[in-house]
């Protein structure tokens, strides 16, 4: 069936928010040229623009590659470790760009010559780029990990996060469930020297989604290295590590119940899933049906 191989890992992380954080971080230099607004409702309807960047004056140099391609308003879309992008997805991007455009307070207030398209995911998506070739679209590398999409009517570009330089987008690279040691060291490093207060409130956010993906890669590194430690007890709010572990702890239970209460899985199945002996997991299951 479609959700046999639902894993502990795949369930309560919440990597949009995450990706919001990494990208305020990814320009930083800019961040007092530049205005993030997240979630950027585009009806009265759940419709939303994942992160918008607005330029808040002509002509920025924006630093990081990232930006380049950048013009006045620049939509955003990001697509969890887990998520497909698939052409028709690509062009819902394209499709709420042109939405926003439309909503200018006054006639062709967002000039269309303003606007920019990007897609952040982790993987590169060669179905994606196939099909964009097949319709007679260009597809350049630009930067490492940044491809350009030429021939269409916005400039847009695919940002592939594992071909990032790591040295350049620390931030990025430990959004995955697959983050390399190296990535994760060097982020906290980097971070411990950060002072303002809104990039702090940023990697608290990053890190509660990175740890919660790569557990036991934080762990060990914990134990190989005790300042590691220290460092994310500092830029880690203890009681919000307590409560992530028992809000996922929580999510997972209610999510196996309700897969066990479909006839997905069995109730054995849900409790090693679980890591409960069978007559725990079901005396929790009769609580929660109740």
């Amino acid at each position: 069936m479609e959700n046999e191989n639902i894993t502990l890992s795949d369930m309560d992380i919440q990597w949009h928010p995450a990706f919001c954080a990494a990208a305020e971080l990814e320009f930083k230099e800019n961040k007092t040229e530049l205005d993030f607004q997240r979630e950027y409702n585009l009806s009265k309807k759940p419709l939303q623009i994942d992160l918008l960047v607005v330029e808040k004056l002509d002509d920025i140099n924006v630093e990081n590659e990232i930006g380049r391609i950048f013009r006045k308003y620049n939509v955003i879309e990001y697509k969890s470790p887990k998520d497909g992008l698939t052409i028709d997805d690509f062009f819902k991007t394209f499709a709420y760009a042109e939405l926003y455009k439309s909503q200018g307070k006054t006639v062709d207030q967002i000039p269309i010559n303003k606007l920019t398209v990007s897609v952040v995911r982790e993987r590169k998506p060669e179905e994606l780029f196939r099909s964009l070739a097949k319709y007679g679209f260009t597809v350049e590398k630009k930067f490492e990990g940044i491809y350009y999409v030429y021939g269409l009517h916005l400039p847009a570009q695919i940002v592939v996060t594992k071909e990032l330089n790591s040295k350049k987008h620390r931030s990025l690279k430990v959004l995955s469930e697959n983050a390399l040691e190296e990535d994760a060291r060097a982020f906290i490093e980097d971070a411990r020297k950060l002072t303002d207060q809104g990039d702090l409130i940023n990697v608290d956010a990053i890190l509660q989604v990175s740890v919660s993906a790569n557990y036991d890669l934080y762990n060990e590194l914990k134990r190989r290295y005790p300042e590691m430690c220290e460092a994310m007890k500092t830029l880690m709010r203890d009681e919000m590590m307590e409560a992530q572990r028992e809000g996922k702890k929580k999510g997972i239970l209610e999510t196996l119940f309700g897969l066990v209460k479909d006839g997905i899985l069995s109730v054995s199945d849900a409790a090693k899933r679980a890591d409960m002996n069978v007559a725990d997991f079901e005396k929790a299951y009769k609580t929660f049906l109740l």
